[in-house]
């Protein structure tokens, strides 16, 4: 059982390195307006590298992200590899 409120349905986004890559999902971010962004160590992406898919199909590539289910918004969960433990932050 995961800790997340919203439907397993609920959009989120994440990029095409971790849809299509499998590259590890290294920092998650929920924001004030209480949307997801799960994204891995990739920088400088552009609009195109970035996807939009279901909750459930970001939680069933990665089961360890359920424990931020209760993440609350402005803030983030990083870790340095995939399984590391995750570090939170505020967005502010």
């Amino acid at each position: 059982m995961d800790h997340f409120t919203e439907n397993q349905n609920t959009a989120i986004f994440t990029t095409r390195y971790i849809i299509d890559q499998g590259c590890p999902i290294l920092y998650v971010f929920h924001f004030d307006d209480g949307s997801w962004q799960f994204s891995g160590k990739e920088n400088n992406l552009e609009d195109e590298d970035y996807k939009i898919v279901s909750l459930g199909e970001i939680l069933a590539l990665d089961e360890t992200l359920k424990v931020l289910g209760d993440l609350a918004e402005g803030y983030m969960a990083k870790r340095e590899a995939n399984r590391a433990d995750w570090e939170i932050e505020s967005l502010s």
